[in-house]
């Protein structure tokens, strides 16, 4: 069957099983009949893990407003650092944390950049890179594949300044859009459909599948006629089509396994400021029950600084001007922060793993894609790593300027501790130096 192109703006259609699909623009195309092709299936995913190992994990925890920076870097570099205000919560957790400096991805754009955080790319930039801005936790989900039912959890919301959360991309360039409260994490890792709603379900699957290879063959027919340009505009949507085909396999896989036994009531949705311990318990919970080896959770600038008694909104606080009231007040709002990343980490060394405890076998990464939001800087941003295996207890001091070291070097490091077999991620040039597996 031939499929002919809509001249409309020109834009140009694939049809399936009743479904139209826009094509994006392509300039190669003329008036002609479009021929049908060979549908491509989905890629296999393999597991991270290796047969009788234990699983490794990795969470991804970001700020949107970052943190002010003479109260989180302490002043002298190696082990016997002096724990500056806001490290005082983690204090007794110093063994199993590397605190870092210096390290950035060398962009620029203040609050605009900050979705740059977990990829080193912002999306503007994404076109010259080899996998694009796709962030260190979805990289790192494409090598799970169906081994959990979720092979990433990502949590935040879509609140606050400049869209909300914007911490996790796939290599298409498409923003993974978060789960936005405790109650809706609570129902996704617990609550199971009723046999009519799976059955229902099912049946979605099977027709998007279908569709989706249809429209899929159609459009890679195409390929050969195109230009340059247009063949890289075809594999974008090719990716994009990819990551569909993807999560609809993973669905239909998951679709008849009985979700665990709920170990808690259900939350109720509080705001973000008591809704955020609730969120690490959810978080420990989706990595006890392997839901999950992958979790992202992003606090984004509509965290509600007055639920802790402060009287001026977070973003206003974060920018300051110097103003010591004001700047008291966000030292509130970010040690509130810092007090309940500490409580997450208890959770995880308190918890028995195979042989250790979970944070030993789960690479947690703290921090934020804005370094000073007072002065809109992207540079020397807030970074901490706890667990993982890593070699811990030091603050370590990068330098800056000519003799920056990507940020991206240290996700290069947890991606391989992961198991991702990666030689380069984003704008890393190598591992992080100086940083090892204990």
């Amino acid at each position: 069957m031939d499929y002919k192109p809509n001249h409309a703006g020109r834009r140009y259609f694939l049809r399936a099983a009743g479904i139209t699909l826009a094509l994006p623009i392509l300039e190669s195309l003329t008036d002609r009949v479009l021929g049908s092709g060979r549908a491509v299936s989905a890629t296999g995913l393999s597991a991270a893990t290796t047969e009788g190992a234990r699983p490794r994990r990795l969470v991804c925890i970001g700020n949107h407003l970052g943190f002010y920076p003479p109260a989180f870097f302490p002043k002298a570099a190696g082990k016997d650092y002096e724990l500056p205000l806001l490290l005082e919560p983690i204090a007794a957790h110093r063994k199993n944390l590397t605190v870092f400096s210096g390290l950035d991805h060398g962009v620029k754009g203040g609050h605009f950049a900050v979705h740059a955080f977990l990829s080193g790319v912002r999306n503007v930039d994404a076109k010259g890179m080899p996998e694009g801005n796709i962030t260190l936790d979805q990289r790192a989900a494409e090598t799970v594949g169906g081994a959990t039912r979720f092979p990433c959890l990502t949590i935040g919301s879509e609140d606050g300044i400049h869209g909300g959360t914007l911490m996790s991309w796939t290599r298409s360039g498409t923003r993974v859009n978060p789960i936005q409260g405790p109650r809706e994490v609570f129902r996704k890792l617990f609550l199971d459909d009723t046999p009519d709603e799976r059955a229902n379900s099912k049946d979605r699957l099977s027709l998007q599948g279908s569709i989706l290879d249809a429209v899929n063959g159609d459009a890679k027919s195409l390929g050969r006629d195109l230009g340059k340009r247009d063949r890289e505009k075809l594999e974008e949507y090719f990716t994009s089509v990819r990551d569909v085909e993807q999560q609809i396999q993973l669905n239909r896989q998951w679709a008849d396994v009985p979700k665990p036994k709920a170990p808690m009531k259900e939350p109720e949705n509080r705001g973000m400021v008591s809704d955020l311990p609730v969120l690490y318990d959810l978080v420990v919970l989706a990595l006890q029950t392997d839901s999950t080896r992958i979790a992202t959770l992003e606090i984004a600038g509509g965290f509600l600084s007055q639920a802790l008694g402060v009287k001026k909104e977070y973003h206003a606080l974060s920018h300051h001007g110097q103003v010591q009231e004001d700047i008291d007040s966000l030292l509130t709002v970010e040690k509130y922060q810092m007090e309940q990343f500490a409580r997450f980490l208890a959770k995880l060394s308190g918890m028995e793993d195979g042989g250790g405890t979970m944070l030993q076998h789960t690479s947690v990464l703290f921090g934020s894609g804005i370094g000073n939001a007072n002065s809109h800087v992207n540079s020397n941003l807030p970074v901490i790593v706890a667990g993982g295996g890593f070699r811990h207890g030091e603050y370590k001091a990068y330098p800056q300027g000519n003799t920056r070291v990507p940020l991206c070097n240290l996700y290069l490091t947890l991606l391989q501790r992961f198991g991702v077999q990666a030689q380069r991620f984003g704008t890393s040039t190598s591992t992080l130096t100086g940083f090892d597996a204990a």
